[in-house]
């Protein structure tokens, strides 16, 4: 404990310097060259405790005794408004050291200090400042991100003279004003400029008075406003009118006679709506920039002024902690929750020193921050948000208030039509609700985006949680939400969106928000869930549009559950299976519950003729027998496709049908036939025009060009088919969804490997992982990885390559893609025999080989068999003979195929066997018919081998 005879000693220094500071004790004032500190009672006792005892280590119990005497308190109330006091000593900046922390200890200011009796005087700037009030002083050390607006309203109040300063309250009307206030008071000059707050006056007749005190006029006739307009007529003088939505009418009718009246004088105002006086202009003030990603990283989210804002008030707060990447995001959400507004992130950061990042985060979430206080040095006003929101709802009509009330129903962005339909009670009040929106509008308690399709409106997210608070408490809850429901419904069943045309979809994602809180009314009771069905039906391509595979499996699983004894709805019911067979083939994986959506939709499809919505479904059961290895089978929905096609006698039918059935030959074996159906498709889409379908959530088109590619490398065509698979990879990078990307790389990438062109492979396959494990696209993860452990296999790393492999074929089989696993077990096996597992590689491709077999699999067969028979010869005892067998078992299949390249390698590989026999005239007739047969000399590294082999030979 501090002596009485030392607090006594202290008390007659009565003056304090230290740095650029000065500590008047007894006046209980910090100064700063002359300019007064805001730092609070309780720092100021604090600095005072520690400069008492400059130089000695004060203990952290001392100080709590000594500070908060009679209060009980810790000293986590300590730390915040020691760390607050450090900040506003700039503690730390440019080698300024004042106070240190003394772990397990306390606190000692170290900073040299002098002892003076002389009383302080005020520098000139001080009663200037005194004039302009308190927001000066308070606003000016704590402002962010605003300074190009500054910048740009200093130039624009010195050309135009009058500016208003319009925005939602909170948003840093005032601060902006206080700064360009900085800006301007150089040119100015410290007396003539005057600052008005008008947050302080209540009476209408009381605004001609406010603004004489604070020019400096002196009274003496019977009209104020003639005496005011009359003593500025002739000065040069920056007038600032602050905060005066509540008294527009007085004001606006002086701001008009000043400007006309008093040539030199400049006015600035702040207010929640317009003045709309002759000769104003208008500046918006837009709420914080914050990270548009969903993800960014502590540097990208603190390159964003509201971030800043947001971790500047934090170490206020007492949070002594950088921003870390883990957190960026949370810190991010919260800037968006609160749609950037100064207020709401300094009232939530605030709360950072006690509850932490993510605590902060959940109050947010449960609207808890409306009632936290935030400063007490501000007005009443601006001290909670719910201050701040009752203090623009008490300025409103009674018709705003109800339809400000109204509009919250709906969920981000909305259409004058919509506001109109939810909010009036009759189609007369159409015009009303307009004009009152309008008016909402302009007090700026309902912002306006404009876009290239519609003009879209929004209540800011803490305007929408007190409205909606203000609608429970009326009898509008339940006649609102279902206007709203309905009207939803009523919109997406106009819209008539299809599955699968996708090119324009991103128009109608505004609305998102606005379906998702009607789906969730209408499915909450029973009487409502026609709605709902209808919706989710209407509303699935939206959600498949913009890959929203959780929302479009959950809502159309709801819908077909409710459905299910509405027989009138067939038509809706098909929709839905459509929809839920494709969110959750790519979300779940291949299972027979996918299947039996796509046979029931097709059953309900057959029975209504609609033929391009059974090409949707032929395609899905196309893709789902694909992907779980019935090559034969999704060759058979392909020709099914075809004949739907053939009979509508469409052009865009029949482009469909002829790329579906060129992929499914390929896979099917039949590699010339593709190419030619592949080549029919596109010469029948040049006639029509290109053609961008998504179906069962790929383009079509590109399905094609990879069918094409790996089909021409195939016949012999290495050099175009490669060309071709770099051309679709780079295609699908453009495209939408992101499994169009990942598909493009599961089917592209093997024909660079198959061609030895690895370095091209591995940048493409790491970001089709990230892509399909971002998106949930399990099945597509899988395969990539597949890839990855190929060409570990292929790039000198077999052990990498392996365990990646084995991981990737676990993961192939959860989700049923078998459709790759003959060809990762395959490098599996390749990978084991380089490892000189050659136990475990004999096992390996001859489990796949019967699993092949056992699928009908004949595509994956040349390269088994191949593989078999170079695993066998890499035995110490090689089975030569078998190894011969398996590899003229491989060239057959191979041959049957129409497959020239697998041909080839197979007979490569065969070659160098006979030759080890001396059998040279038999590898000469072995190989030169199939070196013929090519269409291109070179192009691949097996051509380049036969070439020189058969050279040798000669």
């Amino acid at each position: 404990m501090m002596s009485s005879s030392t607090q006594a000693s202290m008390s007659s220094d009565a003056i304090i310097l230290f740095g650029d500071f000065q500590l008047d004790r007894r006046r209980r004032l910090l100064l700063k060259d002359g300019i007064p500190v805001r730092i609070g009672s309780r720092g100021l006792d604090i600095l005072i405790a520690l400069t008492d005892r400059a130089g000695e280590v004060v203990s952290k119990r001392d100080l709590l005794e000594s500070v908060w005497k009679g209060v009980v308190t810790d000293e986590a109330g300590l730390r915040v408004h020691m760390s607050t006091l450090r900040r506003a000593l700039g503690d730390g900046r440019n080698d300024a050291r004042y106070i240190v922390n003394v772990a397990g200890r306390g606190y000692s200011f170290v900073a040299a200090i002098k002892r003076s009796h002389t009383s302080l005087a005020y520098s000139s700037n001080s009663n200037s400042a005194d004039r302009l009030g308190r927001q000066f002083l308070s606003h000016r050390g704590l402002f962010v991100g605003r300074d190009e607006v500054v910048l740009s309203l200093s130039r624009l109040l010195a050309s135009r003279r009058f500016v208003s300063i319009v925005g939602a309250g909170g948003i840093g009307k005032t601060a902006v004003a206080v700064a360009l206030i900085a800006q301007l008071r150089a040119e100015f000059g410290d007396e003539n400029v005057a600052f008005v707050d008008f947050g302080a006056v209540l009476e209408p007749g009381l605004v001609p008075g406010s603004v004489i005190s604070a020019v400096g006029c002196t009274l003496g006739g019977s009209d104020p406003v003639a005496e005011l307009s009359s003593f500025l007529a002739d000065k040069r003088m920056l007038v600032v009118f602050d905060s005066c939505e509540h008294l527009l009418d007085p004001i606006s009718l002086l701001a008009d006679r000043l400007f006309r009246e008093a040539p030199s004088v400049h006015l600035l105002a702040t207010s929640r709506e317009p003045l709309h006086v002759e000769g104003e202009t208008v500046h918006l003030l837009s709420p914080l920039a914050y990270p548009v990603e969903e993800a960014p990283t502590a540097v990208d989210a603190l390159a964003t002024p509201a971030v800043r804002l947001f971790m500047d008030r934090a170490a206020f707060s007492g949070f002594t902690e950088d921003l870390t990447d883990a957190d960026a995001p949370i810190v991010s959400d919260i800037c968006r929750r609160t749609d950037g507004i100064a207020l709401a992130i300094e009232l939530a950061a605030s709360r950072v020193g006690s509850y932490g990042i993510r605590g902060v985060a959940g109050l947010l979430a449960q609207n808890a921050e409306m009632a936290l206080p935030i400063r007490r040095n501000v007005s009443p006003r601006h001290r909670t948000l719910q201050a701040m929101l009752d203090w623009s709802y008490d300025l409103l009509a009674e018709d705003e208030r109800r339809a400000l009330s109204r509009l919250s129903a709906f969920v981000g962005l909305f259409t004058m039509e919509a506001a109109c339909s939810v909010a009036g009670e009759e189609e007369s009040d159409r015009a009303a609700i307009a004009s009152t929106l309008e008016r909402l509008v302009d007090k700026s308690l309902v912002w306006v985006r404009p876009t290239d399709e519609a003009v879209f409106y929004r209540l800011p997210d803490t305007t929408r949680a007190y409205a909606a608070a203000k609608l429970s408490q009326s009898e509008d809850v339940e006649p609102i939400a279902s206007r709203h429901a309905r009207y939803f419904a009523s919109l997406f069943k106009s819209l008539a969106l299809e599955h699968g045309a996708y090119a324009e979809i991103g128009r109608h994602a505004p609305h998102l928000g606005n379906v998702r809180k009607a789906l969730e009314w209408s499915f909450s009771s029973e009487e409502n869930r026609k709605t709902g069905i209808e919706l989710a039906a209407d509303a699935a391509p939206l959600f498949l549009g913009l890959w929203l595979l959780a929302d479009c499996s959950h809502w159309s699983r709801l819908a077909l559950t409710a459905i299910q004894h509405m027989s009138e709805m067939s038509h809706r019911e098909a929709r839905l299976l459509e929809a839920f067979a494709v969110a959750s083939m790519h979300m779940w994986g291949n299972t027979q519950e996918v299947k039996d959506a796509i046979q029931r939709g097709l059953d309900l499809y057959e029975a209504g003729e609609q033929g391009l919505a059974q090409l949707r479904l032929l395609a899905g059961l196309n893709l789902f027998l694909t992907r779980i290895g019935d090559f034969d089978g999704g060759l058979a929905a392909a020709e099914r496709c075809k004949a739907v096609a053939d009979r509508s006698g469409s052009i865009s039918d029949r482009v469909i049908s002829e790329w579906m059935l060129a992929a499914a030959l390929h896979l099917a074996g039949h590699q010339a036939d593709a190419i030619a159906h592949c080549e029919l498709g596109f010469e029948l889409e040049a006639t029509h025009s290109r053609l961008d379908l998504n179906l069962f959530g790929y383009d079509h088109r590109l399905r094609a060009e990879l069918a094409l590619a790996r089909s021409l490398w195939l016949r012999g065509a290495a050099t175009r088919a490669c060309g071709l698979a770099v051309a679709a990879l780079h295609e699908a990078e453009g495209l939408s969804p992101p499994s169009n990307y990942c598909m493009a790389v599961v089917h592209a990438v093997p024909i660079l490997l198959w061609n030895g062109e690895t370095e091209v492979c591995a940048e493409h396959i790491d970001r089709a992982i990230v892509q399909a494990e971002k998106h949930s696209l399990k099945a597509l993860a899988a395969a990539a990885l597949a890839l990855k452990g190929e060409w570990l296999t292929m790039t000198a790393k077999p052990a990498a390559g392996v365990e990646t492999l084995r991981q990737a074929l676990n993961l192939l089989y959860r989700e049923q893609f078998r459709m790759l696993t003959s060809a990762a077990a395959q490098a599996l096996a390749d990978g084991l025999a380089q490892s000189g597992r050659l136990v475990e590689a004999r096992t390996t491709i001859q489990t796949a080989i019967s699993s092949a077999q056992k699928m009908g699999q004949k595509f994956s067969m040349p390269g088994l068999l191949r593989t078999q028979a170079q695993i066998i010869m890499r035995s110490a005892d090689a089975q030569h003979d078998k190894a011969e067998s398996l590899l003229r078992e491989s060239i057959n299949y191979a041959r049957s195929q129409g497959a020239l390249a697998w041909e080839l390698r197979a007979a490569l590989a065969l070659a160098r066997l006979l030759i080890v026999h001396g059998r040279v005239a038999e590898t000469r007739s072995l190989l030169e018919p199939v070196l013929a047969a090519h269409e291109e000399d070179s192009g691949s590294s097996d051509l380049l081998d036969a070439t020189d082999l058969l050279a040798r030979l000669a």
